[in-house]
């Protein structure tokens, strides 16, 4: 499921109930780009060739490795 942020209009502000909600999609949205980009730095990814079960558990274990680098 896609969820896109509010839009103000010319005749129709946004309420704070939607700001709000815009700003947790904005932070929940933040934090996937960040998963993908620290994924794009591993560069065996640009070669995965396989089935995309195997190809889940694979970025599954680099995202555990990436998250926990950066705990460091």
């Amino acid at each position: 499921m896609i969820i896109t942020s509010r839009k103000a209009t010319r005749n129709h502000k946004l309420t704070d109930a939607e700001k709000e909600a815009n700003r947790l999609l904005s932070r929940e949205r933040a934090a996937v780009e960040h998963g993908f980009a620290n994924l794009k730095t591993w560069r065996i990814l640009t070669k995965v060739r396989m089935n995309t079960r195997h190809a889940t558990t694979l970025l599954r274990a680099l995202l555990v490795l990436a998250n926990t680098e950066i705990q460091r």
